[in-house]
């Protein structure tokens, strides 16, 4: 928990700059966008890994 104090404590006197918080943000909706089309069931097939046996 202190780790955490200590990183926005930190973030709050040195802010990242505006490029990296707009590309954390935009990697995010990707990651959001693929999840909601894969659980919208529009997920082609050839991009779906298949299940190895052991």
């Amino acid at each position: 928990m202190t780790r955490w104090l200590l990183r926005m404590a930190k973030w709050t006197r040195r802010p990242p700059p505006m490029w990296k918080v707009k590309l954390v943000l935009l990697i995010l909706a990707v990651s959001l966008a693929i999840v909601g089309v894969e659980k919208m069931g529009w997920w082609p097939d050839w991009a779906t890994a298949a299940k190895m046996r052991r």
